[in-house]
């Protein structure tokens, strides 16, 4: 089977191709990196993976890498990703979401022989209303606060009409909250993580600067994460949309307290009001039954062993980088 990956230089594909070139071991791998990224940000090499560059806002780069690869199942994880930053500048989350995936889809389409297509979705695109503290279904009404919110719904939305209008196989993946070794630090367990590191290397005052602890949300281990991309592209419903997610809430006030308490060093918690978001979701929780008896997924590793593991990534980092 062929399957092409984009996002290939990110943060889940860092985790994804591994365990795919190990799980489909008949599989050959095309993963499409962001044709101005560094080299040093490529997949390592490997026999069965070959790496492509290309653009998501450029309809014939993608078209060409299509056509290249012609691949049975796209995988597709490229993606702006921070609600944060599409508050300072929408327009290149609008960019690289929306129009990026028409591109994709597109050229998918155009195929003599369709690929599935899987794309990610977030739960982001729920927003706060209507969920009464219970887990969020499916069925929930998709009522997006942040621009990001918005290019992701727009996303899920655009992949299920292809499906609808020209039978192409789309699987949405609708994914909540999930971290782990190589998560960016603008994301919060991450830039926890990251502050401690530094911190215990003295290379910052013991203060950790947070946003708002009282908010939950439904963190996943990215290693689960990838198993759930391999088995919707294998046994996932063309035309649906799954949640993704762990299925309890978090307080992020527990995140920094697991994470503080895997280091011995005395540390003041400090509100920083740029880390605070407009329109804030007070918590965000799924239900993963529908892709559980679909798939067979169920997430395996305990949120304690992620942060831990996160942060060990972090001081491995901060020490290879004095």
């Amino acid at each position: 089977m062929r399957w092409l990956i984009t996002g290939a230089d990110g943060f889940v594909a860092g985790h994804l191709l591994p365990y795919l070139l190990e799980a489909e071991t008949g599989a050959q791998v095309f993963g499409m990196v962001w044709r101005d990224a560094p080299k040093t940000s490529w997949p390592e090499a490997h026999p069965r993976l070959q790496i492509l560059p290309g653009e998501l806002g450029d309809a014939q780069s993608i078209a060409q890498v299509v056509d290249q690869t012609r691949p049975e199942v796209i995988l597709h994880l490229a993606a702006a990703s921070s609600v944060a930053q599409s508050w300072q500048d929408p327009e290149p989350a609008y960019r690289a979401n929306i129009l990026g995936q028409l591109h994709l889809l597109e050229a998918a389409r155009s195929m003599k022989t369709m690929p599935i297509v899987v794309i990610a979705s977030s739960a982001e695109i729920y927003g706060r209303d209507g969920h009464n503290g219970e887990a969020i279904a499916e069925e929930a009404p998709l009522r997006p606060l942040s621009p990001y919110a918005v290019t992701k719904a727009v996303q899920d939305l655009q992949a299920g009409q292809y499906f609808a209008a020209h039978g192409l196989p789309t699987i949405r993946l609708r994914l909540f909250n999930h971290t782990g070794p190589g998560r960016p630090p603008h994301f919060v367990a991450s830039s926890f993580a990251k502050q401690l590191a530094e911190i215990e290397r003295g290379l910052l005052e013991p203060v950790i600067h947070v946003g708002n602890l009282d908010v939950e949300r439904d963190f996943t281990d990215v290693r689960d994460i990838t198993r759930a991309w391999r088995l919707a592209a294998l046994h996932g419903r063309p035309g649906e949309a799954y949640n993704v997610c762990s299925g309890s809430p978090t307080p992020i006030r527990r995140i920094l307290g697991l994470l503080l308490e895997k280091t011995n060093i005395e540390v003041e918690v400090r509100t920083d009001a740029s880390l605070l978001r407009t329109g804030e979701i007070k918590s965000l929780y799924g239900n993963h039954s529908l892709f559980s008896e679909t798939t067979g997924w169920q997430p395996e590793i305990p949120l304690e062993q992620t942060l831990g593991d996160l942060l060990q990534w972090w001081r491995k980092t901060v020490r290879a980088n004095r």
